[in-house]
């Protein structure tokens, strides 16, 4: 990457929400009511153990703190960050409702940060003897299962098709939000618990599940996600200058992290943006076309804003950093500017029909599984959406035995913490499987 583009962006992409010092986490930590049924736990979609890992924090014992975390986060330092914590475990507290919710996921991420830095907790493994597990997708979910199953003594190897593990937390989640040294830090600990990574391998390309299980896996599991954008069906949309939102984030990432240069990002300074849809991606596209340099940005959404899917702060962090809002407008038709690049669109507002005009449009309307893994497998059914279709005995096993699935190529895409979720109870029915199948062979 050429001097002058690393100047341009340094300080751009700085990560927004600061963390603790000890002091601020010590003390933060002490506001915690210990609630005989703490209402954060249940709150908290893989349960964690909040109030115990609170406590141990505000009597310092930071190694006794990490530990409580890891018996039900593989994550913790992304999760930290990236949960919707006003709707999960802060907004749980008893101490919310008076605007004094104890800041759950900052305690998060300051332990595991903490952890990191310090190098303090080194767990005692199990010898990798109970079974061969494939994992296929280095995300949340893969993460989640490999972590898992790696503390129950089983041999575990992630397939990966990027050059880097991380998916969608190293290349669809900006860096201002969650930087990718965290990711980074994050991995390497779940390879310290055993964890093997193949990079670069794309399965159903240079392997397939048919020659995993030649090669002695006793279980695979495939946590994918959805990696093909929905596409808007209307007129111009095959103009130049339409493009999916997860591509300009991919795009933005690798540039900050030095792999493309600045050309390679769909987005000129100065330009007009459009973002269509208002879920969280969309919400990451608009804050990074903002820091990127855009002229203006704007969300277009044909609902209100009551109704849509973006976790409240990150929409209100958007309008403070100036993204402006269309609720219940709806684009029927992409305009051309006579040379085959997107000009603006029509619209229906409430004001009738309006033609805007944008340089660029980004579309965030959703995504669907890639078939590349079940058209290459036999025996893997898949619902008329695409996505795989699993079993609750064991739980996450597919219609061809042996292949388990979780995450966003079962349940839609969802947020972090949800396919983390998925993915601990499909560890679960893994391990419960092959066990079964072990003890058969005996």
């Amino acid at each position: 990457m050429d001097t002058n583009e690393k100047d341009i962006n340094e300080g751009t992409f700085n990560e927004v929400n600061k963390s603790f010092t000890i002091k601020e986490a010590i003390m933060e930590a002490k506001r915690c009511l210990n609630c005989k049924n703490p209402s954060c736990k249940k709150g908290c979609p893989i349960e964690n153990d909040i109030p115990d890992f609170i406590h141990q924090l505000s009597m310092g014992n930071m190694g006794e703190a990490m530990r409580i975390i890891n018996e039900k986060n593989n994550l913790p330092a992304i999760c930290g960050r990236v949960c919707p914590h006003e709707n999960q475990c802060q907004g749980h507290c008893v101490l919310y409702a008076k605007g004094k919710g104890i800041q759950v996921g900052k305690l998060e991420r300051f332990i595991a940060d903490f952890d990191t830095e310090m190098n303090l907790l080194r767990e005692r493994l199990p010898q990798k003897t109970r079974g061969k597990v494939a994992v296929i997708g280095s995300g949340p979910a893969g993460l989640t299962v490999a972590g898992d199953l790696a503390r129950q003594g089983f041999n575990v190897t992630i397939f990966e098709g990027q050059s880097e593990p991380g998916g969608v937390l190293m290349f669809g989640i900006p860096e201002y939000r969650l930087p990718k040294n965290v990711v980074k830090k994050e991995i390497e600990k779940i390879e310290a618990l055993g964890v093997n990574f193949v990079l670069n391998c794309m399965v159903g390309k240079q392997i397939t599940v048919d020659q995993m299980f030649e090669q002695g896996y006793d279980a695979i599991f495939i946590g994918t996600g959805t990696a093909l954008p929905k596409e808007l069906n209307i007129p111009g949309n095959h103009l130049r200058g339409i493009v999916q939102s997860s591509y300009l984030l991919h795009t933005v990432n690798t540039f900050n992290q030095g792999i493309v240069n600045r050309d390679a990002v769909p987005l000129r300074e100065g330009d007009h943006v459009a973002v269509i849809g208002c879920g969280n991606v969309a919400m990451d596209a608009a804050r990074t076309a903002v820091r990127m340099g855009a002229g203006s940005v704007t969300v277009i959404y044909h609902r209100t804003e009551a109704e849509m899917s973006a976790i409240q702060s990150e929409y209100q962090e958007a309008v403070k950093e100036g993204v402006q809002f269309r609720w219940q407008t709806s684009t029927i038709e992409f305009i051309d500017d006579g040379h085959g690049n997107v000009a603006g669109m029509r619209a229906t507002t409430p004001e009738g029909e309006k033609t805007l005009q944008f340089d660029r449009v980004f579309l965030a309307i959703g995504s669907r599984p890639a078939n590349r893994i079940v058209s290459t497998t036999t025996g893997i059914d898949v619902d008329e959406t695409g996505y795989v279709i699993v079993k609750d005995r064991p739980y996450g096993m597919t219609t061809r035995r042996g292949v388990f699935a979780g995450g966003d190529v079962v349940h839609h895409p969802h947020t972090v913490v949800l396919a983390m979720k998925a993915a601990k109870q499909v560890a679960a029915g893994i391990a419960q499987y092959v066990d079964a199948v072990k003890l058969l062979e005996a």
